[in-house]
């Protein structure tokens, strides 16, 4: 089975282009960024110190991650349940990228995303070509302009342009200090700059059917 990663950054378009290439090539679907909400969420919930880097990996070690069928495809559930919409929540929005720092927690998320991966999968993160499956079968590399994630980031929140494009900036910004968003040197770079889903959905089936032609 095959392995696609799919990287970039936030509101370029992955889970809606991942999504789709998993139902089309029937492989589970794996969010990673939902796991590192996952964390934050627990952490606040318990008034977790976000900056004890040992207490937020126990935190990542204790939540059970795992692929359950959704419709036909396979998606992550966390302690035996769909991700819950707190995960999207403003606070977790606004403290993912600190809980994502700490070394602790990428190593015990990163074996977890190797483990939920091993089967085959189309895996959608920041660093998913690049440390967590370099030996993956497609890598592709999405980007956007900034008006154009916040205008889809807005869409998708139902909420003001605006604020969405200072908050993603700002998200940016603290993403680029603690993770920097570099992309793999054989990843194909997809603009999903004034392409509609389908558009960029068809271009990136193109290169995935290029690159795995004759493998199962």
């Amino acid at each position: 089975m095959i392995v696609v990663a799919i990287d970039g950054a936030a509101g370029v378009g992955k889970s809606t282009l991942a999504r789709r290439l998993a139902e089309t090539l029937r492989l589970p679907y794996l969010n990673t960024g939902l796991m590192y909400r996952a964390v934050t969420l627990e952490a606040i919930r318990r008034r977790i110190d976000l900056g004890d880097g040992d207490a937020l990996g126990a935190i990542a070690a204790a939540l059970l991650f795992d692929l359950e069928s959704t419709d036909g495809v396979a998606e992550l559930s966390i302690d035996g349940s769909p991700p819950s919409p707190d995960l999207r929540s403003a606070e977790v929005e606004a403290t993912v990228s600190g809980v994502s720092r700490h070394p602790a927690v990428r190593a015990v998320l990163r074996e977890e995303q190797r483990r939920l991966s091993t089967g085959g999968a189309v895996v959608e993160g920041r660093d998913i070509g690049s440390v967590v499956r370099p030996d993956a079968d497609v890598k592709l590399f999405l980007t956007a302009t900034p008006r154009e994630r916040a205008t889809r980031r807005a869409i998708e929140r139902r909420a003001d342009p605006d604020a969405v494009g200072g908050a993603l900036r700002s998200r940016d910004a603290l993403d680029e200090r603690v993770h920097p968003l570099v992309a793999a040197d054989d990843a194909v770079e997809i603009s999903t700059t004034g392409k509609d889903a389908d558009a960029v959905f068809a271009e990136a089936l193109g290169v995935v059917r290029e690159r795995t032609e004759g493998q199962p």
